[in-house]
């Protein structure tokens, strides 16, 4: 099965044991606009992308559906 781009958000927010609240905090975002980013109402911005790839130390590769895992390559 597939996961959606909010399935994954869901999926990493839950796994770091975060509510929607505390990842809007962390990302400079509403509680609103994380909900809406995972239900599918709100396409996030390169910038939304980048934020959160940033702070999951993930690759958009992932988020976009390039590639399954959700490793991020060390440098």
């Amino acid at each position: 099965m597939k996961l959606s781009f909010g399935e994954k958000i869901r999926n990493l927010r839950e796994d770091a044991d975060l509510n929607q609240t505390e990842l809007g905090k962390a990302l400079k975002m509403t509680q609103r606009k994380i909900s809406y980013i995972e239900c599918g109402k709100y396409e996030p911005s390169i910038e939304d992308i980048a934020a959160i790839c940033n702070f999951f130390k993930i690759s958009a590769d992932y988020l976009i559906g390039i590639k399954k895992g959700y490793d991020y390559p060390e440098r």
